[in-house]
């Protein structure tokens, strides 16, 4: 009895032995199935893997229009107010002297590079498209209610 138990055992191991090689042989080349090689990859397709899923871009009716003036008060409206009059972010609220005052002080060429370029977490002129010479109008603006 004790052999017929010694042949069992080895008869499973060797089912057992079996299996799992034939299961190698069949999950191995299924499991390369689909996927690349990576000297084939280039740069373009590692950057197009990577891209951010969305961009954002703030538009004010009326301010990058090609032709026209753009209204300060639309822009500050439609843009800036979002930060400067409630003053998220750090942002100076619009109107508040106290924390104008020093800003000011600093001459409105330094309210421009800082304005244009971005400060803070103030992107450059605040996330908008429009030319310097227009966000200068609307940082006077800005400046003009807190004077």
């Amino acid at each position: 009895m004790a052999e017929q138990k010694e042949t069992s055992s080895k008869s499973i191991m060797y089912w057992s032995i079996a299996v799992a090689v034939v299961l190698m042989i069949l999950i191995v080349p299924l499991s390369k199935l689909g996927k690349g090689t990576a000297g084939g990859a280039n740069s373009d397709d590692a950057d197009a893997r990577i891209a951010p899923v969305a961009k954002v871009a703030l538009h004010v009716a009326g301010a990058a229009q090609a032709a026209g003036p753009v209204d300060p008060k639309t822009v500050y409206n439609g843009i800036c107010a979002a930060c400067h009059a409630s003053g998220a972010a750090g942002a100076p609220k619009a109107g508040d002297k106290a924390a104008w005052a020093p800003r000011i002080a600093q001459g409105k060429d330094t309210l421009y590079k800082n304005a244009i370029g971005g400060k803070g977490a103030m992107p450059p002129k605040g996330g908008s498209s429009i030319s310097d010479d227009d966000f200068k109008k609307v940082v006077d603006y800005l400046v003009g209610l807190s004077k």
